[in-house]
């Protein structure tokens, strides 16, 4: 896409109002001081510090003064009523690039003034042009408004870039060559696309300046300072501490299908006439693994992962939470590929219609997106209560598969135990995993945690080493959920019988 050739076109067009949301000013102004020689149109700039001046060169310090006095003079008032004023009574038009002007779009003198100056912009030729982090644009202006959107680097341009950083670090340091490998190269450039080419050269240099290499252990360290420059608003939270599947016990029909999609979704093979895959539901008793294999789908397949928390969506100004939601789609379209962990989703897109129909409206924008998304985002949902979802959601189409998380078998409860006990450093003791599987039917993976964790206290407070009895004397104490809601999950496992695939 060439951005100069574009804006060329909208100010051809006497747009009277332009809106460039951008954090790049310096390649705004140098897009628009190359424009004005080729419209031969004269371009000045506002800011709160220094006013209303012309501009003849590029440089984003205050412009030289015109050498041939043929551009209109203007003094420097700062506020920006007063700049406008200036702007409407000129004699001759020209391009105007205000800067930093989202804080006045709220006061009544500076829209009507826009307007007066759009009304008047076909004889005058004026073209305003206004440039901030964020624009919202009053509902009076709409019409006399147009936005330009400046395109992001491509895959081609990144690596570009990365190579000039790579040259920049070798003669510093007289010679010595960047280390990398293809695989850690390509996930580098991933891991920066949709980003600027300003910002991704930041944190470009950054990682080889580290080390002098750019491996995969950069990588987390990147997807986190992505977040960080994307996320302004607090929709997603970016997980560091996700996992592996030999971290997660049983779940072997999950796992399969998994390994079985991986290499399709980042891209390291293509299968035509197959489309890469969406993403699953994992619906199941509370406390079943369903987190902990979120998790390990953005461990194992080297992916960041995003949690969407609607808690943190929902506004009580119309329209709000619908607008939340839609941001932080676009925050995990921008950091993918990766993994977008929607947990507990039956809260956020329930069918209740005690909220003024927000949820249904949650809902739209959420289905909406699912099915035009072009961006690799692989979905994985996470629910505990079925009948809350709504059908058109739970449908084939919308994710690839809906896995149930029943409770553990005897061989996944063992595993269990020894993941446990292993994260604890208590592998080499004496404890007979059998015994301990076979006495906790019932129970679930966070429940087989919390006996652990109760018998190593119980071990500490009387100064013995964990053992088997220990142990079962914890178990014993322990009312698991499927005794305490007996009724409750037989009737989910019942209705997952035939409508889902089992995860293990």
């Amino acid at each position: 896409m060439n951005d100069i050739h574009d804006l060329e076109l909208v100010l051809r067009s006497h747009i009277p109002i332009v809106v460039v949301e951008s954090q790049e000013e310096r390649r705004v102004m140098d897009m628009l001081s190359r424009l004005r020689l080729t419209l031969g149109r004269q371009l000045y700039r506002w800011t709160v510090t220094d006013g209303l001046l012309p501009v003849f060169h590029v440089d984003m310090a205050p412009p030289i003064p015109d050498p041939e006095g043929k551009a209109a003079r203007f003094t420097e008032p700062a506020r920006a009523a007063d700049a406008l004023a200036q702007i409407k009574s000129a004699t001759r038009g020209g391009i105007y690039l205000l800067l930093d002007f989202h804080p006045y779009l709220d006061d009544p003198v500076t829209i009507r003034l826009l307007k007066e100056i759009a009304y008047a912009s076909e004889s005058t030729d004026t073209t305003v042009v206004l440039l901030s982090h964020e624009l919202r644009i009053p509902i009076e202006l709409d019409h006399l408004t147009v936005s330009f959107r400046l395109s992001l680097p491509s895959r081609e341009r990144l690596i570009e870039m990365i190579r000039e950083e790579a040259k920049r670090w070798s003669r510093a340091q007289h010679g010595r060559r960047v280390k990398t490998d293809n695989v850690s190269l390509d996930m580098m450039v991933r891991y920066l696309s949709g980003l600027t080419l300003a910002d991704a050269r930041r944190l470009v240099r950054k990682a080889i300046q580290h080390d002098g290499a750019i491996t995969q252990d950069d990588l987390p360290a990147v997807a986190q300072a992505k977040y960080d420059l994307l996320n302004k608003e607090g929709g997603l939270s970016f997980e560091q501490e996700t996992a592996e599947f030999s971290d997660v016990g049983g779940l072997e029909s999950l796992k399969r299908w998994l390994r079985q999609r991986r290499a399709t979704f980042v891209g390291e093979i293509e299968t035509p006439g197959v489309d890469p895959p969406k993403g699953i539901m994992l619906l199941g008793v509370q406390g079943g693994g369903k987190s902990l294999a979120a998790k390990a789908v953005a461990g194992t397949w080297c992916l960041p992962l995003l949690r969407l928390d609607f808690g943190t969506l929902y506004n009580k100004y119309f329209g709000e939470t619908e607008r939340n939601l839609r941001r932080s789609l676009q925050i995990a379209e921008a950091m993918s590929p990766c993994v977008l962990w929607i947990d507990e989703l039956e809260k956020g897109v329930s069918q209740a219609d005690h909220d003024g129909g927000t949820s249904r409206r949650v809902l739209g924008t959420l289905l909406t997106w699912m099915a035009e998304r072009r961006k690799p985002v692989f979905i994985v949902a996470t629910a505990n209560e079925i009948q809350d979802l709504p059908p058109e959601l739970v449908r084939k189409g919308r994710l690839d598969e809906i896995f149930f998380v029943d409770l553990p078998d005897q061989d996944t409860r063992a595993q269990i135990f020894a993941i446990h006990l292993r994260k604890r450093g208590q592998e080499g003791g004496e404890v007979d995993l059998a015994r301990l599987a076979d006495a906790t039917e019932g129970f679930t993976g966070a429940e087989i945690e919390q006996v652990v964790i109760g018998a190593l206290f119980t071990a500490q407070a009387e100064g013995r080493h964990l053992d088997t009895e220990l142990l079962l004397a914890e178990v014993n104490r322990t009312r698991p959920l499927s005794v305490v809601m007996a009724e409750r999950i037989g009737q989910l496992r019942a209705w997952a019988a035939h409508r889902t695939v089992p995860a293990n």
